[in-house]
């Protein structure tokens, strides 16, 4: 048989008809089985058959096959290696694609501008900022980039780099390019490797769109999606007033990149004006802009706008079912929430981790062990218990529930837990006892995690309350700034106070909560007040009575409490009158005037 220039003249002629179809329309290859009855009948009748073999197996998501139809091409042509690295790219062998574009560099081969996006993507997706950084700088000593996608691609990839780490792969580096990262002609865009260090990522976004010869929405949005994303959020709004000065409406990824920014500054009215522009232009029944509108509005507390946003979405995808379940659940609107999961479920939409992870505080605050437990086996039965996050909520659910043996169960299953499942087996000890092995855990905590949060902190006080350790949780209470940094809040202060209040410490509990660097709430004063009727002392009752009178002066909790004090000192007088003062609406008034207190 002789082989040709075409692809039609090197098949033999019965073959022509039987393949052509094939190649022209790959998704008509469904099974392994045809994919390989093709690979063998291109081996006999392709010269080049690999590209076409590789990008076969790829769209199958025959990975093996992929890989080993790659290696087994003798010299592998640029079309096979492009092939290799979009086809990885596409299906997450992103390591791969790398390798793929090192290897093809090592041969000398030509570069087609299409793959550069396809390595860029895979960069950005593997997170090492030096492996990013390395390829653009060969891409600048090369010439290329010049291009829309490949500059967009570049854009992305600095982007997904804000948050990244240094992961060990500098050994590639050398190979991308001879000469190092960025060199030679890296003069002429004034990206060097040093300034790339000295503005970031976020500073090589801008750069690379500020020299951009054309932009088009996708490069506004990667612009304006990574300055929201890294807290620039002023930025990020003005970015959009110039995107519509320069000719282009903002798309729905633009307004679902900035709704989040309204979400954090609890700025319902301006996340609105964004919902007006959505409506004007027919954004508003799209899954993304839904989503992101549910979560505005609730994060905004402004449950029923979410509600009605919800509703008016004719397809509502998984992620915007998750929004309104969680939107409803840290809203306190628990049984809502529980009956639009149920719904969820009727609508045969298959819950994911973040599903549960939304929906387990709600049996946490209702303490409905029975549907908790209903939940975690779905959870087993779904394969969702190795994840973090729910295994974390499911930690808080039984903790909170008072099951802290299942709580403890789950939580040594988890094989790298995170703050929240610390945090929350630590309180349910704290609150439930036994005390001590809630410190113990901390103190495991320290070792093996080493960055306990300011809630891990409120929890491992609480314990102390419970378990009148005076000492240990002064210590905690000084270490939490000294060894961690943290500033201490009032919800540190209150326990604190708590504590001393418990051991019979009043004095040292009143001194405690007013030299606080924090205004003291009525709550805290409260729980003071609470400990001066336990240990029977009514002269500093009044003084913490009218602190408490000076915040709040219609306290009925507090103005009963003080009146059973004075009962309970054989104070019957002055009983008698707090109970006839609590009937005057000015009585909390006259009250703090009576006991030396400042009038509000």
């Amino acid at each position: 048989m002789q082989t040709h220039g075409t692809f039609s003249a090197a098949i033999p002629t019965s073959l022509t008809p039987l393949l052509d179809p094939f190649l022209r329309h790959s998704s008509s290859i469904r099974t392994r089985s045809q994919a390989q009855q093709l690979h063998a009948l291109l081996l006999k009748s392709h010269p080049r058959p690999f590209p076409l073999v590789f990008s076969l197996y790829s769209a199958l998501g025959l990975v093996r096959d992929a890989r080993l139809a790659f290696t087994a091409a003798p010299t592998p042509s640029p079309p096979c290696y492009a092939a290799v690295i979009r086809c990885s790219a596409a299906r997450g062998l992103f390591d791969h694609s790398v390798s793929a574009f090192v290897r093809m560099r090592s041969f000398s081969s030509p570069l087609a501008d299409a793959v550069l996006p396809s390595v860029l993507k895979s960069c950005a997706a593997l997170r090492d900022p030096h492996l990013g950084t390395a390829v653009h700088g060969f891409l600048i000593r090369s010439g290329w980039g010049a291009d829309l996608f490949t500059a967009n691609a570049l854009m992305n990839m600095y982007c997904k780099l804000c948050h990244a780490k240094d992961d060990g792969r500098r050994n590639s580096l050398a190979e991308v390019s001879s000469g190092g990262a960025v060199g030679g002609d890296s003069r002429k865009s004034g990206f060097s490797h040093a300034s790339q260090i000295r503005l970031g990522p976020l500073g090589s976004v801008r750069k690379v769109f500020d020299e951009m010869p054309q932009r088009d929405v996708v490069s506004w949005n990667t612009l304006i999606a990574g300055t929201a994303e890294n807290g620039m959020h002023v930025e990020a709004l003005e970015m959009i007033k110039k995107m519509g000065v320069a000719g282009l409406k903002p798309d729905s990824f633009t307004l679902s990149s900035v709704l989040p920014i309204f979400a954090e500054y609890v700025d319902g009215y301006k996340g609105m004006e964004i919902h007006g522009f959505a409506i004007r232009h027919a954004f508003d029944t799209d899954v993304f802009i839904g989503s992101s509108l549910i979560d505005m509005y609730a994060n905004c507390t402004n449950v029923d706008y979410s509600r009605r946003v919800f509703d008016l979405l004719p397809n509502p995808d998984p992620i915007s079912w998750n929004s309104i379940i969680a939107g409803l659940v840290q809203n306190g609107m628990f049984d809502e929430g529980l009956k639009l999961f149920r719904e969820m479920l009727l609508c045969r939409i298959k819950p994911m981790p973040v599903t549960f992870s939304g929906i387990m505080p709600a049996c946490a605050h209702l303490t409905t062990l029975r549907l908790g437990m209903q939940l975690h086996g779905y959870v087993v039965r779904g394969g969702f218990a190795g994840n973090v996050f729910v295994a974390s909520s499911l930690v808080d659910m039984y903790a909170k529930c008072g099951n802290v043996h299942i709580a403890r169960r789950v939580f040594d299953g988890v094989p790298s837990p995170d703050n929240v499942s610390w945090t929350a087996m630590i309180m349910g000890y704290a609150l439930h006892g036994p005390a001590q092995e809630a410190l113990s855990l901390f103190q495991r905590m320290e070792t093996e995690n080493g960055k306990p949060n300011h809630v891990a902190f409120v929890a491992v006080l609480t314990a102390c309350s419970h378990a009148g350790l005076v000492d240990e949780a002064w210590d905690y209470f000084h270490r939490m700034s000294n060894d961690y940094g943290i500033i201490p809040r009032l919800e540190h202060y209150a326990a604190v106070a708590d504590l001393l209040g418990r051991a019979g410490k009043l004095e040292e509990a009143y001194d405690f909560i007013s030299t606080m660097h924090i205004k003291p709430t009525a709550g805290v004063w409260s729980a003071l007040l609470g400990a001066c009727r336990v240990h029977k002392n009514a002269k500093l009752a009044e003084k913490v009575a009218a602190k408490i009178f000076d915040i709040e002066p219609k306290n009925m909790g507090s103005h009963v409490l003080m009146s059973n004090i004075y009962s309970a000192a054989g104070r019957w007088n002055e009983a008698a009158k707090l109970r006839m003062t609590m009937k005057d609406k000015d009585g909390a008034r006259r009250l703090c005037t009576q006991h030396g207190g400042r009038a509000s």
